[in-house]
């Protein structure tokens, strides 16, 4: 009191100039406080921007209409198949090789022989066409995509999901999770809608240069809010885990959640010394004792064996076309490209054997599925040009790895997954973590591979979330 009572004596033996001074300089203080207290905690997005990916120039007007859509095949297609099948040339594999060289040509020819004799395409295309098949046009592009409603029950609350897949997966990785999560959970239940990126499958290849994943996070939020939701929850790995995060970044007032199965993280110099202090004391850097075991050696479980894998990106992001015309031409070619993928990224140590593990984890019919749904659309070169539009620059200096994630985030970390990324990795980009979950088993494909493991966490994420709403 006697403090307040010098300060009120000191104010009024100012002259009136002096008064209004400080008077001014208090609210400009004050102003500038709360400009910087509003700033940081501003939600920062990504400029939705806008684009045009059809042929030709872009009309005055676009056709906006959704229509149902059907796979189709015929005679024709299949005997063509066979006909190259039968023409393949194979090379004979190195002695106990394994997988280790790439697909091994042994158990190459097993598989081959399993998709001319006795794998039904038509059989096939009646389980992709058990789900309702749609398109519509965004951004010049006959957009694909599949939408699943739940069973009408009582006092069930129903919540719009979109799921994205990556390269060299399709929608198709998402069926065997469908029923899991359009079935009622406590009174909850899924509407999923799973979209086809463009390039890839039944979405039609862009056209131009520069179609990169911010532009299929724009036309995925331009068709959920074609499809009538204003909010929605997003699940995606591999390209999808950045198509949805991206559009997190963008629209985050649409988004009600984000639950991703690869876990994108910010390198830095937090990272670093992370990684030297980590496996000595890993508590001061936020590392659980799993963190450890799935990151340490460092080098040869991180470096090393992501140079082993990637080999195929740095060819992706830079002559796509050139390597692309080859698995385009051939079936086989076609085959090995895309099952040697989910024969490591499922499982490592699949490379010591000769089968590399395929059918431990999938059945022949769901591989060849996938790899049809490549073959007849003839999408695997527009699918690898992915790669190049989203490397032409830094991938560290662009917009969305600048931009953090405000929306709730739920992260699984599957062991088989090509790189761990530890919780305290991932809070510095996505700031709002609900739930971050070490999966007991799973690689890559995390749909495809443990559907019900994956449709538990999404479930427990997305409770979570709604306890809040």
């Amino acid at each position: 009191m006697q403090r307040l009572q010098v300060l009120k004596e000191t104010f009024h033996g100012l002259d009136v100039f002096q008064q209004r001074l400080l008077i001014g300089s208090a609210v400009a203080a004050g102003g500038i406080l709360a400009y910087l207290v509003h700033n940081r905690t501003k939600v920062k997005t990504i400029p939705l921007g806008e684009g045009w990916w059809g042929a030709g120039r872009k009309p005055h007007s676009e056709d906006d209409a959704i229509y149902p859509f059907k796979v189709q095949t015929s005679d024709k297609e299949i005997r063509d198949l066979h006909e190259r099948i039968d023409r393949t040339r194979y090379t004979d594999p190195l002695e106990d090789s394994g997988f280790h060289y790439g697909f091994n040509s042994t158990y190459l020819k097993k598989v081959v022989s399993y998709w001319r004799h006795e794998f039904d395409w038509k059989k096939q295309v009646a389980v992709l066409n058990e789900y309702p098949h749609f398109k519509t046009k965004i951004e010049g592009l006959d957009v694909h995509f599949i939408h699943v409603r739940p069973p009408q029950r009582e006092n069930q609350k129903v919540l719009p999901l979109m799921l994205v897949h990556g390269w060299p997966g399709s929608f198709y990785e998402f069926y065997k999770i469908l029923p899991l999560l359009t079935q009622s959970h406590d009174g909850i239940a899924f509407e999923v809608i799973c979209p086809s990126i463009p390039g890839y499958g039944f979405s039609e290849a862009p056209h131009k240069q520069g179609f990169d994943s911010l532009a299929a996070a724009r036309i995925f939020l331009t068709l959920m809010e074609r499809l009538g939701f204003s909010q929605f929850y997003l699940q995606g790995g591999d390209w999808g885990s950045l198509i949805t995060t991206n559009m997190a970044q963008m629209k985050p007032q649409c988004v009600k959640g984000l639950h991703i199965n690869m876990i994108l993280a910010k390198r830095g110099f937090k990272m670093l010394l992370s990684l030297i202090i980590g496996p000595y004391l890993p508590f001061l850097v936020g590392f659980t004792r799993e963190d450890v075991r799935r990151l340490f050696p460092f080098f040869q479980k991180n470096v090393w064996e992501i140079l082993k894998e990637t080999g195929y990106m740095h060819i992706q992001g830079t002559k796509p076309d050139t390597a692309g015309c080859g698995v385009n031409d051939s079936p086989v070619g076609l085959a090995a490209y895309i099952l040697e993928k989910f024969s490591t990224w499922t499982e490592l140590k699949n490379r010591e054997l000769e089968d590399g593990g395929l059918e431990r984890k999938f059945s022949l019919d769901d591989l060849l599925t996938n790899v049809m749904i490549y073959w007849t659309t003839g999408s695997i070169v527009s699918s690898m040009r992915f790669y190049k539009e989203n490397l032409q620059s830094d991938p560290e200096n662009r917009v969305d790895a600048k931009t953090k994630v405000f929306v709730p985030t739920g992260l699984a970390a599957f062991p088989g997954e090509l790189m761990h990324c530890p919780k305290s990795w991932a809070r510095p980009k996505y700031h709002d973590i609900y739930t971050y979950t070490f999966m007991p088993r799973g690689g890559h494909f995390a749909a495809f591979e443990e559907p019900e493991l994956l449709a538990n966490d999404i479930l427990n994420f997305v409770k979570k979330v709604e306890k809040k709403f």
